[in-house]
């Protein structure tokens, strides 16, 4: 009977009877030594990676303010003043990572955009992400706890910066962070509790040192830190902080501070009827210290702008204008199954109606598009027909079979 041939490793050649481990593989074998050797190499080539210096920024390679506005009206409507700022803002940040060493440090200005849900903040950030040549990332407040309870550590904000570099710590140290739902962590009243406020003031003092710059610890996985995981340091003092909530009811706090009578015969109203329903346009860093935010977050975020809420212009526009437009989506799902689809003028009419009533912003029309074209992307696929118009009836009837404003009232 013919001897059984001993595993060989198919880098050294030793067989197993000359190592401690052989471990067989698809198409070959490895043994202890030679695989620890390949850990060593790989560990410091990665480091060397992750600690390798960016390619330096050319300005005259960089979209000038004007061209990155021009960018976001292809797929934002509307919002012209929080656009400049972004446009603004990012054409500075890489102005800041290109400046010379000399003896004037130009410092970073972190943005907040207030406005109401549905208005376009997200969409903002994630559209001008695509556009920019330094990482971005894009992450949720409300996740985030005081360190010691439930929930992610302030530092796991960084994680997803260091993902869309692939961990390289030198071009993550240079990006972009868009801080969404940023007005869920303000504290629940004006005045300092005395009581433990985990998700709310102790998360926006952890903030602080993120927003001004210096060097944290990250856990590479995110989540919670565990004494024996190895952290990557970040320094942030040139991480771009974009934060975005909705306030919800800070009008109340603008209109209070606009509306103080002053002594004398020369008080009155500064605000114009007709800017009543437009207060947001007024917001000030005074009006979000009175929602909850403390007054060092505030000194850190030093550009204030705004989203208009949505009239019913806009909307309109929104659905069929956008290069990602609902019409135009639904267009191209269509066409995957050789059916040409049009929208009538009242059916466009009828869904931004039903938008406004809802009160639920450019987010509730996708909502209601689908609710009204759920029976036709079930049935038309199998169907031999070629072509499915959108009319208001059938927009109307089919919105009343889906029960939408028993669930609208509900949001």
């Amino acid at each position: 009977m013919a001897k059984k041939e001993s595993m060989r490793c198919s880098f050294c050649g030793r067989t197993e009877n000359e190592v401690k481990l052989m471990m067989p593989g698809y198409n070959g074998c490895i043994c202890n030594d030679c695989a620890e050797m390949a850990y060593n190499i790989a560990k410091e080539q990665l480091e060397k990676h992750n600690n390798a210096s960016p390619e330096a920024i050319n300005l005259e390679q960089i979209p000038k303010p004007t061209e990155i506005k021009q960018y976001l009206d292809q797929y934002v409507i509307g919002q012209e003043s929080a656009k400049k700022y972004l446009s603004v803002a990012v054409y500075n940040h890489y102005k800041r990572l290109s400046q010379d060493k000399d003896d004037i440090d130009i410092e970073k200005s972190n943005i907040i955009i207030v406005g109401p849900t549905g208005t376009g903040k997200t969409l903002l950030a994630k559209t001008i992400a695509k556009l920019l040549k330094v990482p971005f990332a894009i992450v949720d407040a409300t996740v985030l706890t005081e360190a010691g309870y439930v929930g992610e550590d302030i530092e796991s904000l960084l994680v997803r910066l260091l993902q869309a570099c692939d961990y390289n710590v030198k071009e993550a140290e240079r990006g972009i962070v868009f801080i969404d739902e940023i007005d869920k962590i303000a504290r629940k009243s004006d005045n300092p509790s005395i009581t433990r406020d985990v998700s709310g003031e102790g998360v926006q003092q952890g903030l602080l040192k993120l927003l001004e710059g210096s060097v944290v610890n990250v856990p590479p996985q995110g989540g919670r830190k565990h004494p024996e995981q190895k952290m990557i340091p970040v320094d942030t003092k040139n991480i771009l902080f974009i934060c975005g909530g909705a306030f919800e009811g800070i009008e109340r706090k603008i209109a209070l501070r606009l509306n103080t009578h002053v002594v004398g015969y020369g008080a009155g109203n500064h605000v114009s009827k007709a800017d009543q329903e437009k207060l947001l346009h007024y917001v000030a860093p005074q009006d979000l210290r009175a929602y909850g935010l403390i007054p060092e977050i505030i000194g850190r975020l030093p550009v204030v702008t705004n989203l208009e809420p949505l009239e019913r212009d806009a909307l309109r526009r929104i659905l069929v204008e956008p290069k990602n437009a609902i019409v135009k989506q639904y267009e191209k799902l269509m066409q995957m199954d050789d059916i040409k689809f049009t929208v009538t003028d009242d059916a466009l009419d009828f869904i931004v109606d039903k938008a406004i009533e809802y009160k639920l912003g450019a987010r509730g029309l996708r909502s209601i598009f689908e609710a009204i074209m759920m029976d036709v992307m079930y049935t038309y696929p199998s169907m031999k027909k070629k072509k499915f118009e959108l009319t208001g009836d059938f927009a109307k009837e089919q919105l009343e079979k889906s029960n939408f404003a028993i669930i609208a009232s509900t949001m």
